[in-house]
């Protein structure tokens, strides 16, 4: 894969996925600039932040979008607010995925990008009628973040269609791994084990626990991400990024117990509003035919390096940093 020279944005480049995708960038030889609000992202993420440009700024800034877009050739488009904070806040939700991604998608247009991947989720699919579930099964959007990345989505296939813009679409399942901070409120259900389990505390499960998932390794994510960006026959695609395996809470509660070496009982507790997936597992043959890419990074394993990082994560006025 060729990244040497090559001018890349990647906005949300300080956040989790964002930021172990600058240091593969990097370490691929690129000329990374970064732009972050820092709301969830965080500096220190980046291994490589004397080697990159970074701009504090926002999607929802325009003006900002098109100048930085300017200036390069690959667009990756990270930046979002999450599920907990879409719900939350969901005007503020719709700021920056839904009107944040038509301002790239505009600049794009504008400044005549190479490529422009747009990082969307599996959250989109809501509660499937099949699994595991197909890039073209139907939606059923049950959060205003799926709401609005769905919207990013539909404008992303508008300007492919309309305007020639080279983009492909990657939706993210349940990413965990290094460099997902506990400190961090809106962090993943892993993090979250992790950060009570090494506590000493046991995990909180929201509800009854088998509800599944399909959890996929932030390395996995990241070259997933990359050959989307380099392969031609990824213009206009929308690849599942996942395992295409199913794993439920409970079973994902005992694998971290067992990484960290803990003998404690779950403690069970009332479901949340955005617990509302019974079950999720993506089907990837899409992705293995048009880009060779299959994951290799067991739930094991994944769990393994996750606690290796958070052992050695500088920890600050007592919470885990990245």
């Amino acid at each position: 894969m060729h990244f040497f020279g090559k001018r890349v944005l990647v906005t949300g480049g300080a956040g989790f996925i964002g930021s172990n995708l600058v240091d593969r960038l990097v370490e691929m030889k690129a000329s990374v600039t970064v732009l972050d609000d820092l709301f969830t992202g965080d500096l220190n993420h980046i291994q490589y932040r004397d080697q990159i440009q970074f701009v504090e700024g926002s999607v929802t800034d325009y003006k900002l979008v098109e100048e930085l877009v300017g200036d390069s050739e690959l667009v990756f488009h990270l930046a979002a607010r999450n599920m907990i904070v879409s719900t939350k806040t969901p005007y503020l939700d719709f700021e920056v995925n839904a009107r944040g991604t038509f301002n790239v998608l505009l600049a794009c247009r504008r400044r005549g990008v190479k490529r422009l991947v747009y990082a969307s989720s599996v959250s989109v699919y809501g509660n499937p009628r099949y699994l595991p579930i197909n890039e073209n099964d139907g939606y059923n959007i049950l959060n205003p973040y799926a709401a609005s990345k769905m919207t990013g989505e539909n404008y992303c296939q508008a300007f492919y269609e309309t305007y020639g813009v080279p983009v492909t679409i990657v939706r993210y399942s349940n990413v965990y791994g290094v460099k997902q901070s506990p400190a961090n409120p809106y962090c993943g259900v892993v993090a979250k084990f992790f950060h009570q389990v090494m506590r000493g505390e046991a995990p909180h499960i929201h509800g009854d626990g088998e509800q599944t998932r399909d959890f996929t390794y932030v390395d996995d994510v990241v070259e997933a991400t990359i050959l989307a960006a380099l392969s031609p026959r990824a213009e206009g695609e929308t690849f599942n990024v996942s395992t295409g395996i199913e794993i439920s809470v409970n079973e994902l509660a005992r694998e971290i117990l067992r990484v960290c070496g803990r003998d404690l009982e779950p403690v069970y507790v009332d479901r949340r509003d955005i617990d509302n997936i019974r079950r999720r597992v993506m089907n990837i043959e899409k992705i293995r035919k048009v880009l060779r890419w299959i994951p290799t990074v067991t739930l094991r394993e994944g769990l393994r390096r996750t606690y290796q990082w958070l052992q050695t994560a500088h920890q600050p006025s007592g919470q885990m940093e990245g």
